[in-house]
């Protein structure tokens, strides 16, 4: 497994490069905050919301403090409102009730497994909100499984697995060194740009001779590339 990720990263840095980070690594409360908004929405609309909340309250305080539905009415814009407004609520909470303050600094001491259990206890945060505050905001090598990742690696025939989580704790322990950032990216533009989820553009995939996907289309044309796409370590800059 090691040996055939390793090879898959290498393949595709040669063909997209190595996605620069951010300078300063994003503040794990606002990274979660963020991802929380990201879900089951298209970027556009997450990163408004964000940015609105942001410019709103510009302390998380001030977000506990609030009534659920000024919460719901200032996110709304990425859609199912309650249910990302009681999960950034119930962060909030967490660390006020548990820390004391509005503040994930005491992560940085946890390892990798620690932080995941910690995380994962709180309402509205799974494995993959959680994984993404290990590699963005604590730089620690864990790739995050979305949706692109998740259908990439199964298709090319890394992982048989039904579900994200389920190929996150597959191939968690087996990332290259140091790999993980370059790799995540990588995969997520895979699958946007070729490795779509219908109509994959099999001709110009860097990873076609490892692949064992079944319904290689090596006729369809590359289309437009997605241009909403953007990484959570970016999330200071907007």
């Amino acid at each position: 497994m090691k040996q055939k990720l390793d090879k898959i990263n290498n393949l595709l840095i040669n063909f997209f490069g190595i996605p620069a980070r951010a300078a300063v690594p994003p503040d794990p409360v606002d990274l979660i905050i963020a991802t929380i908004l990201s879900q089951n929405t298209n970027d556009k609309n997450s990163y408004k919301a964000f940015r609105k909340l942001k410019a709103k309250y510009p302390d998380w305080r001030q977000v506990q403090r609030l009534k659920p539905e000024k919460l719901e009415d200032t996110v709304r814009v990425a859609g199912l409102a309650q249910q990302k407004a009681a999960a950034i609520k119930a962060l909030l909470n967490y660390l006020i009730t548990k820390k004391g303050i509005i503040s994930m600094d005491y992560l940085e001491q946890f390892t990798d497994d620690q932080i995941l259990d910690d995380l994962t206890s709180i309402q509205g945060i799974g494995i993959k909100t959680a994984s993404c505050v290990l590699l963005f905001s604590l730089e620690r090598n864990v790739c995050p499984v979305d949706t692109h990742v998740h259908r990439t690696l199964n298709r090319i025939g890394a992982v048989e697995t039904s579900s994200p989580a389920k190929t996150f704790t597959e191939i968690k322990d087996k990332i290259p060194a140091q790999a993980a950032h370059q790799f995540h990216t990588n995969l997520i533009k895979l699958g946007r740009e070729i490795c779509k989820s219908s109509g994959p553009v099999c001709y110009i995939c860097p990873l076609k001779k490892l692949c064992r996907y079944p319904e290689k289309d090596f006729h369809r044309k590359a289309g437009g590339k997605e241009n909403n796409f953007f990484l959570l370590d970016s999330i200071d800059s907007i």
